[in-house]
């Protein structure tokens, strides 16, 4: 599909955007044997982009995944210390050449949503904190929180020498020693939702993600157990392409 031709070699990881952008100006890009001009567009796997003298070979397929990371697993591509990583969970064919690699990190004891992704631009703009994407967690935590304490967790915990961004915070259910949160954070700080309740004096007993953004864990016709995978559905990656746009959106039906 044809798209603007900055927008093109920023996706094939060229260039940033403005960079590309600089390109073009500069002379340096041609499309089809002639010097492009911002403002056009192109198509990577029709058109002939040529950047310096040097022709744009296509990169392999997008692959976007969801993974339901089990416990005990490292959300990197490798581990030095020899731990599993959630890159073992995946078919062999997608575990090298293509790629594939984790966006951000769940901790080694937390399960739950994790997205996997080949495309660099869009792994940069999720991570990136001025999209305050919600990701949405379930935590049992020990104890039973006051309402005070449920209240300043949403307005925000001094952490890190600042507080944490207002979050939301409800209570799930109770028994008689433990409490389950649902737990929705606008950021993405080391360990925060343990960290947070550890302060409050009711520590995480059991965390798990289900939800980024408008992706959840599970979908009522594909639950995903322990360890599986599944791709992002094409509604899944229209919303992600909101991002690409710098322009993100509620969540697409």
């Amino acid at each position: 599909m044809a798209a603007r031709l900055q927008k093109v070699l920023s996706q094939w990881g060229v260039a940033s955007r403005r960079q590309a952008e600089e390109m073009i100006r500069s002379g340096l890009v041609q499309v089809n044997g002639q010097q492009a001009h911002l403002g056009d567009t192109a198509d990577p796997t029709t058109d002939r982009i040529d950047i310096a003298g040097q022709r744009l070979i296509v990169q392999p397929q997008r692959y976007y995944l969801l993974l339901n990371k089990p416990a005990g697993v490292v959300s990197t591509c490798t581990d030095p210390q020899g731990r599993s990583t959630v890159m073992d969970l995946l078919p062999k064919y997608l575990q090298q050449g293509m790629g594939i690699h984790p966006v951000g990190r769940l901790d080694i004891d937390s399960t739950g949503a994790l997205l996997l992704t080949n495309d660099g631009e869009l792994t940069c703009l999720l991570t990136h904190p001025r999209h305050q994407i919600a990701k949405t967690y379930i935590a049992l935590v020990q104890g039973h929180p006051a309402p005070a304490t449920l209240q300043a967790w949403r307005e925000g915990i001094h952490l890190d020498d600042r507080p944490t961004l207002p979050a939301q915070v409800k209570i799930m259910s109770q028994d008689r020693h433990n409490t389950r949160l649902q737990i929705v954070l606008r950021e993405g700080r080391n360990r925060q939702v343990r960290r947070v309740a550890e302060q409050l004096d009711h520590p995480v007993l059991r965390l798990e993600r289900t939800a980024i953004g408008c992706i959840p864990l599970h979908l009522p016709e594909h639950p995903l157990d322990r360890g599986q995978h599944r791709n992002l559905t094409s509604a899944e990656v229209k919303w992600l392409s909101t991002i690409l746009n710098h322009d993100i959106t509620p969540c697409l039906e």
